[in-house]
Formats: structure tokens, sequence, C-alpha cells
């Protein structure tokens, strides 16, 4: 089990390494480097490959371990991965909202540079793109209502 979450971090940190390099030398660039496009496709490779593994191997150990009654200040594998599972929906929505909010309050302050008075419109849509994140939100408190 070991062996899939270093695969995993190795994917990660060579993603991360990959994104230093692209914003400490901008004017470099990659375009002539042939070695770029398959070093990013192996380390994602890599990382889904080894999530997929974990997946697999993980739910048949989390499967045949014994529950204990009684127990109650020790967390298994099995309530850190139905954890992890309740954040999942808060973090992609919040990823959504940000992504959503960022061209809209630039169009809604182009706008407002124009007419000002339609001041109002703008929030309610900044606030629609928003309620994104708090939808995730509520669908992980009910999830973790359910663990």
């Amino acid at each position: 089990m070991y062996w899939l979450i270093t695969l995993m971090t190795l994917g990660i940190v060579g993603v991360i390494a990959t994104g230093v390099y692209m914003e400490m030398l901008p004017d470099k660039g990659v375009s002539g480097r042939r070695w770029f496009k398959p070093a990013i496709g192996g380390n994602l490779l890599l990382f889904v490959g080894a999530q997929a593994a974990l997946i697999l191997f993980g739910v048949q150990d989390v499967m045949a371990a014994v529950e204990t009654v009684g127990e109650a200040t020790e967390i298994s594998v099995g309530m850190g991965l139905g954890i992890i599972g309740v954040g999942i929906p808060t973090a992609f929505s919040t990823l959504a909202a940000g992504v959503a909010v960022g061209p809209i309050g630039a169009a809604s302050l182009a706008v407002l540079a124009e007419k000002p008075e339609i001041f109002g419109r703008t929030l309610i849509y900044l606030g629609l793109a928003e309620g994104i994140a708090i939808y995730g939100l509520v669908v992980s408190i009910l999830l973790l209502d359910k663990i």
C-alpha cells in the first residue's frame, strides 16, 4: 500500500516541479524541449495509474478489515477514506466556483466602469457563481451525517 502512495506522491512532485520550472524560467519556454510533453504525460499517467491501483487495493483492504465494536477513538482506513470522500464535493465545488467567479468578476468590473447603476445585478451574478461552493458544502455536510 505504501508503494502506491509513494508513486502518487512522485507524480504530484513531478507536476509541481514542472510548474515551478515554468514559473521561474518563463522566457526560455518549453516549446524547444522534446522531453517536456512526455515528462508531463508520464507524471500524469503515473499519478492516475497509482491512484487507480490504490483504489483497487485499498478497497480490498478496507473490506477485509474486521470491524471492532466499542473502539471509537481509533480511526480505521475505511473511516479515513470515507472522510476523504466527504471532502471531495466541497473541494471540487470550490474549484468550480473559483473558475466561475474569476471571469464574472472581471466582466462585472468592466461593466461597472461604464454603467455604475447596475452594481446590484453584478452582485447577483457573482452570488450565483459563488453559490456553487455552498452547494458542495451542503452535500458534504449531508454526507458527513451518513458516516
